[in-house]
């Protein structure tokens, strides 16, 4: 499962190569189920589509994160920049005279071609034909029908399924469905998929494990892009009024991070609670519980302090404009770090990630039930 997160979607690549070094060559996709949310949704279509060649899925994500810039992702320049701002404002104001154009303060345009680009996505069927992949899901969030929506494309037994707020629907992935589950709510355009728009698949995901579980999924590896928070932070007294960017940071952590660890917790609570119910009850019970083993790879330190590291290397016209909201101050470092897609924050975040899950070798290899490389 690869979570959402914007930019830091790059740590996750680090993991992945780390884990690729760990196998053996021309060695099949170790994950026969891959969910993918946002930024998350890119990584796990490449995944997909290269599944009967883990280590090519893998280089192919690196190429693509360790040259990225932030042209490639929204248009950057000054026009592109201020343009789509004053557009944006106009019709905040004053409503947009065209009820099906596109509103965000951030063109993505350019990310749809990168991703037409990057991502040969007819190779996702050829994975699953040839038994290499058994279901690829990518989550959106309905504008109109206030749900959760995992398009998938794997093996024709899956059942779709519906719970509240949150459904499954058979697919076939395309661009449109990578570009709809990373819009991210005002700074990119929502995206039209059959009969709604739909922006980013972590907004309100009540369940972020369920769909993997849908899809068939007995143990999950999540990587994720927050570090894991151990200790209460410390209380300090403030006098300035927080930042347009500071208290978007703390919005994009509630949509891209929040829901995933209180899943986990529930996960875990389910699972002692199985344990507890005798064999026997079990077996005659008409309820389909099981135990889900799950295992969570989490950057060691925080994605902000890198971020404020390297917020100089962004353009000049988008530099001045996140200046002009707070973000290229410390305290808006946390936004910051969802928007800066550039070379060396992203080849940052993908050394991060391989570093930090090369010493979990073995756990990972026995977790992932697969034979190491001689």
């Amino acid at each position: 499962m690869l979570t959402g997160g914007g930019a830091r979607a790059a740590y996750q690549v680090g993991v992945l190569q780390a884990i690729s070094a760990m196998l053996p060559k021309r060695t099949r996709n170790p994950f026969p189920v891959i969910c993918g949310t946002s930024a998350g949704a890119f990584n796990a279509a490449s995944l997909a589509l290269s599944a009967r060649n883990f280590h090519e899925g893998v280089r192919r994500l690196s190429s693509v994160w360790e040259n990225a810039h932030v042209n490639q992702a929204y248009r950057s320049d000054p026009i592109g920049v201020y343009g789509n701002a004053a557009r944006w404002l106009t019709s905040l104001l004053f409503g947009s005279p065209n009820k099906r154009s596109a509103a965000s303060l951030l063109d993505s345009s350019p990310l749809a071609q990168t991703l037409e680009r990057s991502l040969p996505l007819h190779g996702i069927q050829k994975s699953i034909k040839a038994g290499a992949l058994y279901a690829l899901g990518i989550t959106a969030w309905g504008y109109t029908s206030g749900q959760s929506v995992t398009f998938y494309q794997g093996v024709d037994s899956i059942v779709p399924w519906k719970r509240e707020r949150r459904i499954g629907i058979p697919s076939r992935i395309g661009i449109e469905h990578l570009m709809a589950s990373s819009a991210i709510p005002l700074l990119f355009p929502a995206i039209r998929l059959n009969r709604e728009y739909f922006g980013d698949g972590s907004m309100r995901q009540l369940a972020p494990l369920s769909p993997a579980l849908h899809l068939g999924a007995e143990r999950v590896l999540v990587i994720g892009v927050r570090k894991t928070i151990d200790t209460l932070p410390e209380r300090v007294k403030v006098d300035s009024y927080p930042t347009l960017a500071q208290i978007g940071g703390h919005v994009m952590g509630s949509i891209f991070l929040d829901s995933l660890y209180v899943d986990l917790e529930r996960l875990h609570r389910i699972n002692n609670t199985i344990r507890m119910i005798p064999d026997e009850t079990m077996k005659n019970s008409t309820m389909s519980l099981r135990q889900v083993e799950s295992m969570v790879i989490s950057p060691s330190v925080e994605i902000n302090k890198i971020a404020e590291q390297h917020a100089h290397t962004l353009p000049r016209a988008i530099s001045l404009f996140y200046r002009s909201i707070g973000a290229m101050r410390r305290d808006g470092s946390a936004l910051l770090s969802y928007v800066l897609f550039e070379e060396s924050f992203c080849r940052a975040l993908i050394e991060l990630g391989y570093q930090d899950t090369l010493p979990r070798r073995s756990e990972i290899l026995q977790f992932i039930g697969a034979k190491p490389k001689n």
